[in-house]
């Protein structure tokens, strides 16, 4: 039966720029919810102490919760061998992170989709970066997680594997136990696609997920394709909502999961509008598991 966490979108600006937020604040506020986990990010900013890692780890588990995924932005398409291999070593020490937090699951990107790459040289870099990852990876007991994502905030280009087809050749480049995908249903809008055909196409792969839901603002899903597929910044046309609300078909999508045995770590990815509203997509998703998994309750 899957496990449902919740990260701090809502709080970025504050954990992890500002320094107007501390972690244990944001832990506070996410242990009084219906969840198991709390997904963390590297880019806290007490995460650049290696100390509050183990403090962390009891605080959240003081509380019956556990921290199952590390959430990061490695870049490995860039060109220069010595930048990726820069890269590689951030996600080692990533990896040692997620390992210190008692998680089992590391994100993984491809990298910048930088406009001189082909989609050969972009897909080579980036699984052959990922490949390097896996032996330090396997040996912490840790599955490195693949997300089809839109942009980084701090990143000129968007992700490189945005886009459907790029996305599932590099993910068929890796077969290794300690890698899998994270599906994120709402970033394949940002990519001008359909979330269920991408599902559909590796499904069979995915170990955890990201749930969030999107609203279009104005115009149609035509007029977003037309607009946005591909674009550098973010889609214009669209706008976080509550989970349940927006585009996304969740009884398609958990119906795909069930029938594909999944039972890993959904993490909802929502309370842009404050902590009432990340409550409701919790019911809402804890309502789902409840429904399609009904033999593990």
């Amino acid at each position: 039966m899957p496990k449902l966490a919740v990260f701090p979108k809502a709080f970025m600006q504050e954990l992890c720029k500002d320094g107007t937020m501390k972690v244990s604040e944001w832990k506070d506020l996410a242990v009084k919810l219906d969840i198991d986990g709390l997904e963390w990010y590297a880019g806290f900013l007490e995460m650049e102490d290696p100390s509050n890692w183990p403090v962390f780890r009891e605080q959240v588990e003081s509380h019956g919760k556990v921290i199952p995924m590390l959430c990061c932005s490695p870049d490995f398409t860039h060109p220069d061998a010595s930048f990726r291999e820069a890269e590689i070593k951030k996600q080692i020490h990533w990896i040692k992170m997620t390992h210190a937090l008692g998680g089992s699951y590391c994100r993984v990107l491809s990298g910048q989709r930088r406009p001189e790459l082909t989609m050969e040289e972009g897909v080579t870099f980036a699984a052959d970066s990922i490949k390097q990852c896996l032996p330090r990876a396997q040996k912490l007991g840790i599955t490195l997680i693949l997300e089809n994502h839109y942009k980084d905030d701090f990143w000129e280009y968007p992700e490189f594997a945005q886009q459907m087809d790029v996305f599932c050749e590099l993910v068929s480049r890796i077969d290794h136990p300690n890698f899998g995908v994270n599906y994120d249903p709402s970033n394949t809008f940002l990519a001008g696609e359909d979330p269920l055909e991408l599902l559909y196409r590796v499904s069979d792969r995915v170990v955890t997920m990201h749930a969030s839901d999107r609203y279009l603002k104005e115009g149609t899903i035509e007029d977003l394709r037309k607009e946005e597929g591909g674009a550098t910044g973010y889609a214009k046309r669209l706008s976080h909502g509550e989970i349940g609300k927006g585009l996304n078909d969740y009884d398609a999508i958990f119906k795909e999961l069930k029938r594909v045995g999944f039972n890993g770590w959904i993490s909802i990815e929502d309370g842009v509008d404050g902590m009432d509203q990340l409550e409701r997509s919790v019911t809402f998703v804890r309502k789902k598991i409840t429904e399609y998994w009904p033999d593990f309750e």
